[in-house]
């Protein structure tokens, strides 16, 4: 599912953050990410987006604020929070996204709420809450309550307006172009935040780690969540957040060696439970849809 490959995506995109932090300032990763997606996927989109410049033009505003929602402010805000909160508060939070989704594609996306989804995001939620805090609850209460808490607060709600209003505009370009203009806008966005913040040159090092931020994770997975979005809805398409911790999990031992403890296995047990919990149809659409 285009879905599940997306956070799949993401959760290796996960493992490279943590590896550059060593070899690349963040605000320069973060714009040369979006600088490279752009470039690339340019010549592939300049034909209809001259062709389609009146309707973009229509929507201009609407793009550039999904990107700002989408490309700009989750991970930016995160990368705040992180200097003031605890990674435990961090992966709590979230693990709120597809409950926030659930009620927002509600509110906004006249996605119907049903019980399946509101369970499945609890189960999940109790799966990562017992992940991230290691086995030990307690953890959770002795970090205290930080700025970065509030900072990644809008952080999840952003993510998860961006995936209900991706849903609810629908808007009549083709999703590659739409995905272009969304990247412009973030580009624009952090250009000046990037020349007030300190600069890295392009290394040996730290280029195949832009180039897997530029490519897979910024053109490839923004893609197909888009498309999983227009196909599930975006209270069941963020269910698969509730694996994003569990796959990085996974990827770190398999990529960095790190040893799967048995609160991995009970966590993230849960957390999968609640995916396929969230993921059921109501009997009445099934029984439609056969």
């Amino acid at each position: 599912m285009l879905a599940l490959a997306t956070v799949i995506i993401w959760s290796g995109n996960t493992i490279v953050s943590k590896a550059a932090i060593d070899v690349i300032h963040p605000a320069s990763i973060s714009l040369y990410r979006w600088v490279i997606a752009f470039l690339v996927l340019m010549p592939f989109v300049l034909r209809s987006a001259w062709n389609e410049r009146e309707i973009t033009l229509r929507y201009a505003p609407k793009l550039a604020f999904l990107g700002l929602m989408g490309m700009v402010a989750y991970q930016s805000l995160a990368y705040e929070a992180a200097k003031t909160t605890t990674a435990v508060n961090m992966g709590v939070l979230i693990g709120l996204i597809p409950l926030v989704s659930t009620f927002l594609a509600a509110l906004i996306a006249n996605e119907r709420l049903t019980a399946a989804r509101i369970l499945g995001g609890i189960v999940s939620f109790v799966g990562l809450l017992y992940l991230t805090a290691r086995g030990n609850l307690t953890t959770l209460t002795s970090g205290g309550v930080h700025v970065g808490d509030a900072l990644m607060l809008v952080a999840v709600f952003s993510s998860a307006l961006y995936g209900v209003l991706l849903k609810r505009w629908r808007i009549p370009i083709s999703t590659w172009l739409q995905l272009w203009w969304q990247i412009g806008a973030a580009v624009v966005i952090l250009l000046p935040f990037w020349l007030m913040s300190e600069k890295s040159q392009l290394t040996v090092e730290n280029l195949p780690l832009v180039l897997y931020a530029a490519l897979p994770t910024s053109l490839l997975g923004p893609f197909m969540w888009m498309i999983a979005v227009r196909e599930l809805g975006a209270a069941r398409s963020s269910m698969f957040f509730n694996l994003f911790p569990v796959l990085v999990a996974v990827l770190a031992m398999i990529l960095l060696g790190e040893r799967l403890e048995s609160f991995h296995y009970i966590g993230g047990g849960l957390a999968l439970a609640g995916v396929l919990i969230g993921l059921r149809q109501p009997a009445g659409r099934l029984a439609a849809g056969a």
